[in-house]
């Protein structure tokens, strides 16, 4: 499944070709997907491929196509402090961009068939919060990650404000999927080869969406063979954050707000000169003509006669202007304002470390 967009060379260019085929549609999303790159979530002999549109699976571990990650995230209409609920959580690169919407008093539970799919999603989510710079650009809701089949959730848990689920949902499970549900929430699954959009408007009352036509592995149903009893699946408690937590939660967002009035004073409310570029000097080329006669071919070249005598200049000045180029217009590194403003503070190094969630960089 895939295919619907151009390959991107990077993943900035990526969501470039999703926005401009109307897959990703509002801020919010576009900013999830600029934040975290897909690629660090391939395996490494893999990642040429991480920026086509294109579905991966590799043994368990699989990942949609970027243009069916855009329509569910779309679909699910996400805000900041909702629950979510996904099913079928793979290597966790959803869950994590659905992490940087909801925000850090969200809910954000995965459920995964495979339990080495669920330890390589913690080393993927590590690494995003160790090393990744976007983190600091948002508050995460950390996503939670339980091994079960999505077909046994015990029957007490609580229900949530997003559900997707990322397997073919059969017509006799869609009631089981429907009362994951809160009222007022949002249900995101592949129904009959449809991706397929359910709210709940009511206790018994919903409304129906089709996305539009997709191709998933069908649910895994559940295997009793071994004892003859189902196997629960208990869903992680809704934990209540620490006062230390919320303490540095409000820390960040206080530095955070004085980094923005600071940046917005010094570019004057915001309006910045854009950044200028030497302009490249044009030269002449000269222009070949190819003819083709009874299966020979000739080539004639059309030059003026100053060309010829400048032959070498011509080459030398190509490869000045190889060399200058890439400093001309390589943008500078991205700064991490937040752990530089965190660093520069006057307090102990163990609770400035804190403040930065013992991150690496």
């Amino acid at each position: 499944m895939g295919g619907a967009v151009s390959a991107g060379e990077d993943n900035d260019e990526l969501i470039d070709n999703l926005k401009e085929a109307q897959y990703i549609r509002t801020e919010l999303v576009e900013q999830a997907f600029r934040a975290i790159d897909r690629a660090d979530y391939y395996l490494e002999e893999f990642k040429d491929n991480a920026y086509k549109d294109l579905a991966w699976k590799h043994g368990n571990i699989h990942l949609s196509a970027p243009c069916i990650y855009s329509e569910v995230m779309e679909a699910l209409d996400l805000q900041p402090g909702l629950s979510f609920l996904n099913l079928g959580s793979g290597t966790g690169y959803l869950s994590s961009m659905v992490g940087l919407i909801l925000g850090p008093f969200g809910v954000n539970h995965g459920v995964e068939l495979h339990s080495d799919v669920i330890e390589y999603a913690k080393q993927k989510l590590d690494f995003f919060i160790k090393t990744s710079d976007s983190f600091d650009k948002f508050e995460f809701c950390e996503p939670s990650f339980v091994t079960g089949n999505c077909l046994e959730i015990s029957p007490d848990c609580t229900q949530y404000d997003r559900v997707y689920c990322g397997a073919g949902v059969q017509k006799e499970h869609e009631d089981y999927m429907k009362n994951l549900l809160k009222v007022g929430g949002i249900l995101v699954m592949p129904l009959e080869e449809k991706l397929t959009k359910i709210t709940r408007t009511g206790p018994s009352a919903w409304e129906t969406k089709k996305i539009l036509a997709v191709s998933f592995a069908p649910l895994i149903q559940p295997n009793h063979a071994d004892s003859g009893k189902s196997r629960l699946v208990h869903l992680p408690p809704v934990a209540v954050r620490s006062l230390q937590d919320l303490a540095r939660i409000a820390i960040r967002g206080t530095i955070k707000k004085i980094i923005h009035q600071e940046t917005m004073s010094k570019n004057g409310n915001g309006l910045k000169n854009p950044p200028r570029f030497k302009r490249r000097r044009v030269r002449r080329r000269r222009m070949e003509t190819i003819v083709f006669l009874d299966k020979e071919v000739f080539a004639s070249r059309i030059s003026n006669p100053s060309d010829d005598n400048n032959c070498e200049e011509l080459e030398d000045e190509r490869r000045e202007e190889e060399e200058t180029k890439p400093s001309e217009l390589k943008p500078d590194p991205p700064v991490n304002f937040l752990r530089e403003k965190v660093l520069s503070l006057p307090l102990p190094d163990p609770l400035k470390y804190y403040l930065l969630y013992y991150r690496e960089k």
